[in-house]
C-alpha cells in the first residue's frame, strides 16, 4: 500500500543512477507506493541486482538498463525500448552523478568534462529522451538530483557546483516549456547524506560540513527519495520549477 494520498499504481518510472545510493533509496520508494520502475546504471549487473531486490521486496515490475548518459544516442535508445516495454513513461529521476573533485589549479580538464557530462548533459539526454511521450501524453514528473554545491559553491568543486547550478537553470527552463502539458520539472538539492559520492571525503572536510549543518547531523538517502517521491506525486501538482532542499538547514535560500 502506498504512503501516499494517491498511489503511482500503472506509473512507469525511470531512475538513473538507481543502483545504490539516493537512486537506488528513490527506486525502492517509488516501487514501494506501486510503481513499475527501470533501474538506469552504467554497470548491467550491478542494475540487475537492484532490479531483482525492489521486484522482489515490492512486488513491482523493475527493469534494469544499463546506459552512458552522456551519450545522446544511447539515452533516445533507452527511452525508445523503456516505451516498447512499458507501454508509457510518467517519471524520470535525473540522479546519475560523479564528482572528480580538486582546486581549480590543479583540476584536469578531463576531470571539468567528464563531470559536466554526466552530471549535467545527462540530465539534458534523459529529459530530452522522455519529453515527448510526455507531452503526447500530457502528464509527466521529472525530477532532478542536485546538490546545496550547485546553490552555494564548495571548494574544490568548481566543476561540480557548475554542473549542479546548469541542472537548476535546466529545471527552472524546463518547467516553463513543458507546464501547460500537465508536465512538472523540480529539483532536490541534498546536503550531506553519505554514499559512494561521500565516502571518500576528508575528515576535517566531513567535520566542517557538519558543523555549517544546524542540525548538526548527516541526512539519509531514504530523506531524500521522500522529497523526490512527495515531487512524483499528485499531490505535488502545481508544484514546478522548484528547488527542495534536503539539507538540514546548510543552505537557506
Amino acid at each position: 500500500m502506498s504512503i501516499f494520498a494517491q498511489s503511482f499504481e500503472s506509473q512507469v518510472a525511470i531512475i538513473t543512477g538507481g543502483s545504490r545510493g539516493i537512486g537506488k533509496a528513490i527506486a525502492s520508494l517509488l516501487a514501494a507506493s506501486g510503481a513499475d520502475v527501470v533501474i538506469v546504471g552504467r554497470g548491467r549487473e550491478q542494475a540487475q541486482a537492484t532490479a531483482d531486490e525492489i521486484a522482489a521486496n515490492s512486488g513491482q515490475k523493475a527493469l534494469a538498463y544499463a546506459l552512458d548518459v552522456a551519450d545522446f544516442e544511447q539515452a533516445q535508445e533507452m527511452a525508445k525500448q523503456i516505451k516498447v516495454d512499458f507501454g508509457r513513461i510518467d517519471i524520470l529521476v535525473n540522479n546519475a552523478g560523479i564528482t572528480r573533485d580538486n582546486i581549480i589549479m590543479r583540476l584536469d580538464e578531463s576531470d571539468w568534462d567528464e563531470v559536466l557530462d554526466i552530471n549535467l548533459k545527462g540530465t539534458f539526454n534523459c529529459s530530452k529522451a522522455v519529453i515527448r511521450t510526455m507531452m503526447k501524453q500530457r502528464y509527466g514528473r521529472i525530477i532532478n538530483i542536485t546538490s546545496v554545491s550547485g546553490q552555494a559553491g564548495q571548494v574544490g568543486q568548481t566543476n561540480y557546483s557548475a554542473a549542479k547550478a546548469g541542472m537548476i537553470g535546466l529545471t527552472k527552463a524546463l518547467a516553463r516549456e513543458v507546464a501547460s502539458r500537465n508536465i512538472t520539472v523540480n529539483a532536490v538539492a541534498p546536503g550531506f547524506i553519505p554514499t559512494n559520492l561521500t565516502e571518500d571525503l576528508p575528515a576535517e572536510l566531513t567535520e566542517h560540513i557538519l558543523g555549517v549543518t544546524p542540525m548538526g547531523r548527516m541526512g539519509t538517502p531514504e530523506e531524500v527519495a521522500f522529497a523526490a517521491v512527495f515531487l512524483a506525486s499528485q499531490q505535488a501538482s502545481y508544484i514546478t520549477g522548484q528547488v527542495i532542499g534536503v539539507d538540514g538547514g546548510m543552505v537557506m535560500m
